[in-house]
């Protein structure tokens, strides 16, 4: 496969930064109070790191989910990706008022509250940075859907519905760390809203709808356990996190952590020029997305591979074409070409396969000829036969 001729990916590759950093001399940037690793001072694991790069320059690849052991810089990663991430237009209402559901279905598709404000000409969204809302494992079904505001209801004798995280997760990212460890009904709900991009909260005779759109990040140990298919089918990208082999790259890994640990804000102040010129590099390459077509060549190589693969699912196709398409958007190229989606084959593609499916299709099939079968034996004998007499 060529190389990559980007900066962006390139600089996904590049292992040299991080022997320079303990050299590096202290900056004061003004930094926040609290640093995020930096995510170029990840050492290896580069389809893990291309993986949330390509799911940020185009959502429509349905999410990222991290699979490896404890210890390999999963939600590092994950927490890492906030220097990165784009601007949005952020909602001021509750409800989720927004001045484009505004021009899509009028004054009706926003609350009282919301047409007020139009009145006035106030804004009803501010442009804010994309964020990510980390669901704890041991959140409750009422933490993540919404439940009774418990205090109003014992102060005041009044019920209303609160929000859950799912709401806040409405244009972040959901982040599930040890997402196979989810009680099935917080998965049920999650995928629900993944599914619709809302959700509806019932309790009793009160409901609260609120919208719910989110790019998914998952990680999982899989010695912890299976993840349910009906969530691992909502991920589109698939990076298997394999621990460092190289003793190089694991010592440098080593210093980067000890190094954070010290000084995470002179880390932070090491990478801070190539952090700011790799946001540009993505924001780029979400503008340019939408220019990106794919060739008849690429379009071949991939439905032949799921072809090949047997895979039933169709989120196979969207989730591999469309990694192409953010794969050649970031190679600042505007056609998907065959090294585009052999790049990201692997990702996508992965464990698609059912095997419990297929012997199921393949007991069924044997079925449905015997049926057949007698069918045409019962058509041919009529037939032969003739009408009987009367």
């Amino acid at each position: 496969m060529p190389e990559p001729s980007s900066h962006l990916l390139r600089l996904l590759r590049d292992k040299s930064t991080a022997q320079k950093v303990l050299g590096a001399p202290a900056i004061d940037l003004g930094l926040a109070e609290f640093e995020p690793f930096p995510f170029l001072a990840i050492v290896g694991q580069d389809e893990m790191k291309l993986a949330l790069i390509l799911a940020i320059i185009n959502p429509l690849i349905g999410g990222v989910l991290l699979i490896g052991s404890r210890g390999t810089a999963k939600t590092t990663a994950v927490r890492s990706l906030t220097d990165l991430l784009p601007l949005h237009q952020r909602s001021l209402c509750p409800n989720g008022c927004t001045e484009q559901m505004l021009e899509q279905s009028g004054m009706d598709a926003i609350c009282e509250s919301c047409a007020e404000q139009v009145g006035y000409g106030e804004p009803l969204t501010v442009e804010d940075r994309v964020g990510i809302v980390e669901l704890p494992l041991n959140s409750q079904l009422d933490d993540v859907v919404g439940g009774i505001n418990e205090r109003l209801a014992l102060e005041q004798r009044r019920l209303r519905l609160e929000q859950g995280i799912l709401a806040q997760a409405d244009g972040n990212i959901l982040y599930i760390d040890e997402v196979n460890l989810l009680d099935d009904s917080v998965t049920d709900a999650i995928l629900d809203a993944a599914a619709q991009g809302f959700y509806t909260a019932r309790r009793g005779p009160l409901n609260l709808q609120y919208r719910s759109r989110f790019l998914l990040i998952g990680s999982m140990n899989p010695e912890e356990g299976r993840l349910r298919p009906q969530i691992m089918d909502r991920f589109g990208l698939r990076a298997v996190v394999r621990g460092l082999t190289d003793p190089q790259l694991r010592y440098q890994a080593y210093e980067q952590a000890v190094a954070y640990g010290q000084e995470p804000e002179r880390l932070a102040a090491a990478y801070a020029e190539q952090t700011l010129f790799l946001a540009r590099e993505i924001e780029e390459a979400r503008r340019r997305l939408s220019k990106v077509v794919i060739s008849d060549q690429a379009k071949e190589l991939g439905l032949d591979l799921i072809q090949q693969l047997d895979i039933a699912s169709n989120r196979a196709e969207i989730t591999l074409f469309e990694a192409g398409r953010a794969y050649a958007s970031a190679d600042e190229r505007l056609e998907v070409i065959e090294p585009d989606v052999e790049a990201v084959a692997l990702m996508a593609l992965r464990m698609r396969q059912s095997s419990g499916l297929a012997e199921f299709l393949k007991v069924q099939h044997s079925e449905d000829e015997k049926l057949r079968a007698f069918i045409a034996g019962k058509r041919m004998n009529g037939f032969q036969e003739g009408p009987k007499a009367s």
